[in-house]
């Protein structure tokens, strides 16, 4: 009997309210896994989880992001030989199987080094005429719907989620249709890592009936394209009714391996900007 995983919403495993389940196959057609179908309901569970966790992720310090960061990358690493099978039983040849996880650990690494240097760049003094100061803090923009690229399906993920969640930003995942099995395995080990429940959720099955639904979730707050499926403008405009943020719609034929796939301005696409003014002389 092949195994089914389950979905992965505010720290636990439950099944699809749908009871669905998607075949996970081999190039050559052969199963080797099943994986829960999310359906609408689940979507809304994951963002419930997402939002919820949300204000606490956020206000924790980045000194403290960062190191769950580093701790995810850590406990990646000892899992390093299981992400590999999977990628080969997906029909990556395992050198670039290999390079892929080894890749993804380097990539959680590089964005929790930047955890408590983001203020440092985007933030400022601004300077003005009068008698008072303002300053410029970066701040989360909230709960960040994410696709996974289906090129990579571990560390394109990887290089998506790694960049939200570092500035306090929670996520909701939808995986790999194809290939779903080193998402939920991510899962397992974000499970048992320091990362509060919620901050990331997982959701497998097809993404386009779920695309529609969290592109209009009024909870959601941005979108990363990187690994969306063609959308066309009726759905894409339902992201126009709460004014949600779109990013990510230049990498969809980017080459994850490369060292261009990881940048601040991916941290940079998903935190706001606010100014304080505080008189001087208080």
């Amino acid at each position: 009997m092949r195994k089914t995983y389950k979905l992965y919403i505010g720290g636990a495993f439950p099944r699809s309210e749908s009871g669905h389940t998607i075949a996970v196959t081999r190039p050559d057609g052969t199963v080797i896994a099943h994986a829960s179908k999310a359906s609408r309901k689940d979507l809304r569970d994951a963002v419930s989880a997402a939002r919820g966790a949300q204000r606490g992720w956020a206000a924790r310090t980045a000194y403290n992001r960062g190191q769950i960061l580093y701790r995810i990358a850590e406990m990646m690493e000892g899992r390093r030989s299981q992400f590999v099978d999977e990628l080969m039983s997906l029909g990556s040849p395992k050198r670039q199987a290999a390079t892929e996880v080894d890749t993804a650990v380097d990539r959680w690494v590089w964005y929790a080094g930047w955890a408590d240097k983001v203020a440092l760049l985007a933030g400022t003094v601004d300077p003005v005429a009068g008698p008072y100061f303002t300053f410029t803090v970066p701040e989360a923009t909230g709960v960040v719907g994410v696709f996974a690229p289906e090129e990579a399906p571990l560390l394109g993920l990887v290089s998506r989620v790694a960049p939200a969640v570092v500035s306090g930003n929670t996520v909701v995942v939808l995986a790999s249709r194809a290939g779903p099995l080193p998402a939920v395995t991510l899962a397992e080990v974000l499970a048992t890592s320091d990362l509060p429940p919620g901050v990331v959720n997982v959701l497998t099955g097809d993404k386009e009936p779920l695309a529609g639904w969290l592109l209009g979730h009024g909870d959601v707050d941005a979108v990363d394209l990187a690994g969306a499926p063609p959308l066309d403008s009726e759905v894409l405009g339902e992201a126009a009714v709460n004014i949600k943020r779109l990013v990510g719609q230049h990498l969809d034929s980017t080459d994850w391996t490369s060292p261009r796939a990881q940048s601040l301005d991916c941290v940079l696409d998903l935190i706001e900007l606010k100014t304080v003014w505080h008189p001087t002389g208080i």
